[in-house]
């Protein structure tokens, strides 16, 4: 904690990669935070900040009214990496033409290094790497007191750079995954352009984590909405180490989770957190409330909204009780709201947009600026068992948003037979680690089956699986034919109202995760 914490500040200008620029520069080890592009110098120039990076957007910087950052930015003492329409800014800012392109590139391409520099260091003229492209504007000139570091076959100045004042920009995305040397050139910018000390690491967000809930909650009692996952057990420790007995952790039985997953709940942290946990069975009215709704954001903000009500009247059993806990996380802040730049809505996550506009609870959210394998570090760090730090993410509004339809007691009974059987199987199979989710949809479509000589008309059963890192992007898992064959003869012989199974190889994007 002596070692100084400098800051990597993001400035988002719409970028559905934004987020995984935040990712790398911690993978660096060094704390970052996303600002949306229109931030004020003061919340820039400060001491503590040791660099900026310009996201990319799909915007054009030809466009008049495209968003543009404070002028003295691109111009101020920090160091500055321009990333795709944040590397265009930066053309334009020092006098290059930014031009509409043949043709608009989007996918991979080839990077050769034209002159040795910090940014690239490791490589030298004439070596070459994978990038992954996604424009239609480019520059054709290098800007007034800049160099070309490498190019491309269709951007002849692919990487510019200004060493003397430390300013960069790179028309590819070193971001994503595609991006062979991507992560490296990020690194290269945070620890050796701007000079950060690579010192943020779990134990050092855990001691912050804690100090800032100290100064948050103060005396004040609060709840934690425990769910049984990684995300709010990581929430219900911290809480335990800053404010002890202050702590009231609740979990709420809504009906609509997986099979036997409340009395695992409540075994699990009931041993633990002793009279500190309160399990409340709630599901006669989550169900009620979800009688009749087939729409997804109705579902969740429906969803969010119970939850809230039966947290406040518990805590209403406390006098000096003002807070709820939650273990929000970036990926829900992004998807569910465009709260620090111009980036589209996807979803409302039942826990953030979906929460209720009136509400008597602060709401306490330590992870919220982390994705969930930081979390899972943050887990370890904190003595959690495995078997809770590596369980598979399971979304707050439960079942409600895989059961496609209206939420009933007897599609719910179907679901949870048919989803306990995909996670059965794909265990059995040692696949469960190396799988980021995996479960089942129940889709509101009935099909024609035969079964015992007779003809049958039930469900159509969806099977989900896919790998990630942090649920940003996915992509659907190759799981061998015998463990799918598995699961749809198990499904079909054992699941009372399902006759067909299918298999979903939708990748994110285009799809998300869920299908709800």
């Amino acid at each position: 904690m002596n070692e100084k914490l400098e800051k990597i500040i993001i400035l988002d200008f719409g970028s559905q990669y934004t987020q995984l620029i935040a990712r790398r520069v911690r993978e660096a080890r060094v704390y970052c935070e996303i600002l949306p592009f229109n931030a004020s110098p003061e919340q820039l120039f400060m001491p503590e900040i040791a660099g900026l990076i310009l996201s990319g957007g799909p915007a054009s910087t030809i466009d008049p009214g495209s968003p543009r950052p404070h002028p003295s930015i691109l111009r101020g003492k920090l160091p500055v990496l321009g990333i795709c329409y944040g590397y265009q800014l930066i053309g334009r800012e020092y006098g290059a033409s930014v031009v509409k392109a043949p043709q608009r590139e989007y996918g991979p391409a080839v990077l050769t290094v034209t002159r040795a520099d910090r940014l690239l260091k490791d490589l030298k003229p004439g070596d070459t790497r994978k990038v992954w492209m996604s424009h239609e504007d480019y520059l054709n000139e290098q800007p007034e007191g800049f160099v070309t570091l490498a190019r491309t076959g269709s951007s002849p100045h692919a990487v510019i750079a200004d060493p003397a004042r430390s300013i960069y920009g790179v028309q590819f995305h070193p971001e994503v995954t595609h991006s062979a040397y991507g992560a490296e050139l990020i690194r290269n910018f945070v620890l050796d352009i701007c000079g950060c000390k690579p010192v943020w690491t779990p134990q050092r967000f855990v001691a912050e984590a804690v100090a800032a809930i100290r100064g948050q909650v103060g005396r004040s009692k609060v709840i934690c909405g425990l769910s049984g996952g990684v995300d709010s057990a990581v929430v219900a420790v911290l809480l335990k180490q800053a404010v002890g007995n202050q702590l009231i952790a609740v979990f709420v039985d809504n009906g609509i989770l997986r099979d036997g997953e409340a009395r695992q709940v409540e075994m699990y942290f009931g041993t633990i957190l002793g009279d500190q946990f309160v399990k409340i069975d709630a599901s006669d009215r989550f169900l009620r409330r979800l009688e009749g709704i087939d729409s997804p954001e109705r579902k969740r903000k429906i969803i969010g909204e119970e939850f809230i009500r039966v947290f406040e009247e518990q805590a209403a059993e406390y006098g000096d009780l003002e807070f709820l806990a939650q273990g929000t996380l970036y990926p829900d802040v992004i998807e569910s709201a465009p709260v620090r730049g111009p980036s589209a809505t996807i979803k409302t996550h039942h826990n953030v947009g979906g929460l209720p506009e009136k509400m008597n609870l602060k709401l306490v959210e330590p992870l919220r600026f982390l994705f969930k394998d930081e979390v899972r570090q943050v887990g370890l760090s904190l003595g959690l068992p495995e078997e809770i730090v590596w369980r598979q993410p399971f979304p707050g509004p439960g079942l409600a948003v895989r059961i496609l339809g209206e939420v009933t007691r007897e599609r719910i009974r179907i679901l949870q037979q048919a989803d306990r059987i995909v996670r059965e199987e794909i265990s059995s199979a040692g696949a469960m680690r190396s799988i980021w989710q995996s479960f089942a949809v129940l889709l509101p479509v009935r099909t024609v089956g035969v079964m015992g000589d007779e003809r049958t008309y039930e469900y159509v059963c969806a099977v989900r699986a896919v790998t990630s890192v942090d649920a940003m992007t996915a992509d659907w898992a190759r799981l061998p034919y015998e463990v799918l064959e598995r699961i749809s003869n198990r499904i079909s012989n054992e699941v009372n109202g399902i006759n067909r199974v299918v298999y979903d190889i939708s990748s994110k994007p285009p799809a998300t995760i869920e299908w709800e």
